[in-house]
């Protein structure tokens, strides 16, 4: 008699795919939103009174338009946060999946998961290789989906760009509007566009973990 070999026993995915989908797509539409009201400011133009932080410690009354955008952008802020804690609960279950299917450890130690993001070099191709990682186990001898590509260089463009045009108050990003918003919209398209980009990719390697599942 054979002797009967269990299958891996894998987390279920599909919620927190849904979870990482429904974030995704309300940053990007609060993303849109910010840009959509940066359009605005550009094009009532900076009031007589200069922009609302005069120096020296100094603040003017805000407007009504300059009042919303502090609102949009704070909600922003908070989709952002949601959308980083979903997406990362999300990849480490297919992480973990991966490594089930694999039985090897993964190329990127546990830690990486979250620090990739944040420790400087290291964010320009950690996070990347960890999704490119989970496919190549998830969907041996498959091309990776052209989504992850598009997706992390669209992701660099807006929180490298970002980094430096959305530094200090939001006071700040409103005196830039004003006197230069062009590069502000094109990042605030890249992130959006990443967004976008980033639910094809959660759903591609879902999809791949899904036939393992079933």
């Amino acid at each position: 008699m054979k002797d009967h070999i269990a299958p891996p026993v894998l987390r279920p995915v599909r919620g927190a795919a849904h979870c990482a989908v429904a974030t995704l797509a309300l940053a990007g539409a609060a993303w849109a939103a910010r840009a959509g009201w940066q359009i605005q400011l550009a094009a009532a133009g900076q009031p007589l009174s200069g922009p609302p932080d005069q120096g020296g410690g100094r603040h003017r009354t805000l407007t009504a338009l300059e009042n919303a955008y502090h609102l949009v952008s704070a909600l922003g802020d908070v989709a952002t946060l949601l959308c980083a804690f979903a997406f990362l609960a999300w990849l480490w279950r297919v992480r973990d999946n991966a490594r089930t299917l694999s039985g090897q450890r993964p190329r990127y130690a546990w830690p990486w998961v979250y620090a990739g993001w944040i420790v400087p070099l290291a964010n320009l191709w950690i996070p990347r290789g960890i999704v490119a990682d989970i496919h190549r186990v998830s969907a041996p001898g498959e091309r990776l989906p052209h989504a992850v590509n598009w997706w992390w260089g669209l992701w660099l463009v807006g929180s490298l760009g970002g980094a430096g045009l959305y530094a200090g108050t939001t006071d700040a990003v409103i005196a830039r509007v004003y006197t230069n918003a062009p590069p502000l919209l094109v990042i605030d398209a890249a992130v959006v566009a990443a967004a976008v980009a980033g639910v094809f990719v959660v759903r591609a390697l879902t999809s791949v973990q899904q036939k393992h599942l079933r």
